[in-house]
């Protein structure tokens, strides 16, 4: 893997990080509000907050996957990052097609230049 490919994953993964502390712990917050483009007291419902919090979940396990991604020295580990670079990438298409175009754009182009990085040295040689 090379070194842009895991400069590039890593940045997609501490992206979701980030993603996962605003869903998870900083529901309230004025990031969060601006974010997500929602008002505080939709913020402020209990149920809101499980939702946001079970999304932040799945973004964590994203971003893990990638960290996972980058420390395996197996065979393998092309494999579990396009795994999860793609997972990435068809999340952003459903949530630009059902929530805000600014999605793909932010976090599925970032994970396709990675996915590029990726593989553009299995492609070349």
């Amino acid at each position: 893997m090379s070194i842009l490919a895991k400069f590039l994953i890593f940045l997609v993964a501490l992206e979701h990080f980030y993603i996962l502390y605003l869903e998870m712990y900083g529901t309230e917050s004025k990031t969060t509000q601006k974010t997500f483009n929602l008002d505080l007291e939709f913020l402020k419902d209990e149920r809101v907050k499980k939702i946001l919090a079970n999304q932040g979940l799945y973004n964590g396990f994203l971003a893990s996957g990638l960290v996972w991604s980058l420390i395996e020295a197996t065979e393998y580990q092309v494999q579990i990052a396009v795994f999860f670079i793609v997972c990435i990438i068809c999340a952003a298409f459903y949530g630009s097609v059902t929530a805000s175009k600014k999605i793909f754009m932010l976090q599925g182009v970032p994970a396709i230049l990675a996915l590029i990085a990726l593989l553009l040295p299995l492609l070349i040689s």
